[in-house]
């Protein structure tokens, strides 16, 4: 290949946003400032040519970016990436050649401007490698290609951990994110999330590190079935590591879903566990926590989501006051099924109402449980939910032995005072 890029390796894909399609041109005494951008970290000092890339990760205006851009091959390229127009691009390939233009066609398909990523010459390697493979398994799985998606993102992240391991890491992330989304919870999934963590130590990317973890929280998550409690232990595990990064006022969104997705893996523990009390307890708080970011204004879904699994939450915590627990659980279903309608999710509107239901007989208010959990049974039989009837059935049998037994204790105070 003609023309190869000048300076070797190229931050691409360590900085999140536009930053991480931009190269590098040489710079004297450059050296240490590249050092550390490899690691994901901004150098005390920047040498000034490279100041348009420290406005980019800055969170500059791309205007504001391009203003600071020099001249030179790279500045072409970066003028390309910066302007993502047809003629800019065709204005740049005119007179970049070689790894210049192969880089440009695939951040010309990113940006809609060709129909496909070009082919990844075999001499091309290392984060060049990466950065068009990586193109080559978006396009793939844009097309529903997900092995071939799958498989390109592996031999990208191959291709770059040993000159761009911050690059691999991602990239690892991205596959195993893909394996998981196809139902593979498998070793070889969890390995890969461990690999990337590994390969982020000593980098200065906390937040890509907290999402690793989160996902890797997901896929032990996933295995509770199948791993029992230590896979749900090693989730809790991966999502307090998480949390760490993953704080209320910096990332509140991801604090919220982490923090709902702790308390799910608690709840699923055995109950008859010895330590199931305090399990219970935190999950109840880490509900809590995510309800503080998820409000019914802001994110009704996850809102929605968290408030019916504090209510039931409620209703098996260990407590010295179970009413009031259950008392909170009635209210918060009223919460839920006051937004969400029969007619939109007839069966997971029937859950609600089932369980609110057996908070209401738990509580003694049989005629409200009771015309709760009436409903709940039609709407499981209407929709082929034969086992979920069953399961209200043997309640409302419950509340009828109850009514039959009160009404003999009545019986019998009568029959005593006419005596």
């Amino acid at each position: 290949m003609p023309v190869s890029i000048a300076l070797r390796p190229q931050p691409l894909g360590v900085f999140p946003g536009i930053a991480g399609s931009l190269l590098l041109p040489p710079a004297p005494a450059g050296e240490e400032a590249l050092a550390a951008l490899m690691k994901g970290r901004l150098p005390e000092r920047w040498p000034e040519a490279w100041q348009f890339f420290a406005r980019a990760v800055g969170g500059y205006t791309e205007a504001a970016v391009l203003e600071a851009v020099p001249e030179g091959n790279e500045g072409i390229f970066n003028r390309a990436v910066l302007q993502p127009a047809p003629e800019v691009y065709t204005w740049a390939r005119e007179r970049l050649g070689g790894e210049y233009r192969l880089l440009l066609d695939a951040v010309a398909w990113r940006a809609g401007l060709r129909p496909e990523p070009p082919d990844v010459p075999p001499e091309v390697d290392g984060e060049l490698r990466a950065f068009l493979l990586e193109c080559r398994a978006h396009a793939a799985l844009e097309r529903g290609a997900r092995e071939e998606g799958a498989l390109a993102l592996k031999a990208a992240a191959e291709a770059a951990e040993a000159v761009s391991p911050v690059l691999a890491a991602r990239l690892l992330g991205e596959w195993a994110a893909v394996r998981h989304a196809a139902g593979d919870a498998g070793e070889e999934v969890i390995r890969g999330y461990r690999r990337a963590l590994e390969l982020l130590d000593g980098t200065g990317l906390a937040e890509l590190r907290a999402e690793l973890w989160f996902q890797l929280g997901a896929v032990y998550q996933s295995r509770g079935g199948e791993g029992g409690k230590g896979a749900l232990l090693e989730a809790a595990r991966c999502y307090q590591e998480a949390l760490k990064v993953f704080r209320r006022d910096t990332y509140p969104e991801a604090y919220a879903l982490t923090q709902m997705n702790l308390a799910l893996v608690y709840l699923a523990m055995p109950q008859h566990d010895r330590s199931w009390p305090v399990r219970a307890a935190v999950a109840v708080q880490a509900l809590r926590e995510a309800l503080r970011v998820f409000r019914r204004e802001t994110h009704p879904e996850m809102w929605a989501s968290a408030t019916l699994n504090l209510a039931n939450a409620l209703q098996h915590l260990p407590s010295s006051h179970p009413e009031d627990n259950l008392w909170e659980a009635v209210a918060l279903y009223e919460e839920v099924l006051a937004v969400r309608r029969p007619e939109d999710d007839p069966v997971g509107y029937a859950r609600v109402l089932a369980n609110q239901g057996n908070a209401l007989a738990h509580l003694g208010a049989l005629s409200q449980a009771e015309s709760r959990l009436q409903e709940a049974r039609r709407l499981f039989l209407e929709h082929g939910e034969a086992e979920a009837a069953d399961a209200v059935d043997r309640v409302l049998a419950e509340i009828a032995q109850l009514r039959t037994a009160g009404d003999r204790a009545v019986g019998r105070v009568q029959s005593g005072g006419a005596s």
